[in-house]
């Protein structure tokens, strides 16, 4: 139990193995874009309803998240954490649930739903609405987890009314990280 530990403490999350360190590494010298990345192990989950500032954090061991933002109302991000167990990063799938299902703001509502990836997964919802008719305005995440790896990648932006499509992207960068994620988590 103790060597299990100090392994998954040593790990770390390489440069260059997220998806987006490619094009985040590119100087871009549009003002109206930029790249954020971090290796901060207490950096918020990237999707979090409430923004509750503790949400999924507790076992943490590596983080690694990029984040782009163009103006005016787009953003994308792609996070990746190692625990120190598997049964922490069921945890803080659990809390990630349940932020969803204890989630409300005036206006603006999350969801969840379910998909088929790693070992567990999900997809987030958050969308603005004005009264009951869907706004424009809200965020799309899938978080997969694998092993002692939690996954995450998010779209948010002029979105209307929420349809199972506005999920394709997230899916398929989140599948092509389960496919390599062995390299850093404990599989």
């Amino acid at each position: 139990m103790v060597i299990t530990l100090l392994l998954a403490a040593a790990v770390s999350i390489p440069n260059g193995f997220l998806l987006y360190d490619k094009a985040a590494s590119v100087k871009d010298d549009d003002p109206e874009t930029s790249w954020a990345v971090s290796r901060k192990t207490d950096a918020p989950l990237v999707v979090n309803p409430c923004e509750r500032p503790r949400l999924a954090r507790q076992g943490r061991t590596a983080a690694r998240t990029i984040v782009y933002t163009a103006v005016p109302d787009f953003s994308k991000s792609e996070q990746v954490i190692l625990y120190t167990s598997e049964s922490a990063a069921r945890r803080a799938v659990k809390d990630l649930r349940a932020a969803v299902a204890g989630c409300r703001i005036s206006g603006y509502r999350y969801s969840s739903g379910t998909v088929k990836l790693g070992d567990e997964a999900l997809t987030v919802t958050g969308q603005s609405y004005q009264g009951h008719r869907p706004a424009i305005g809200g965020e799309r995440a899938v978080v997969a987890r694998r092993a002692n790896a939690l996954i995450v990648y998010t779209q948010a932006g002029e979105w209307g009314k929420p349809a199972r499509s506005d999920f394709a992207r997230q899916a398929k960068d989140a599948r092509r990280m389960l496919s390599k994620i062995c390299d850093v988590a404990s599989c």
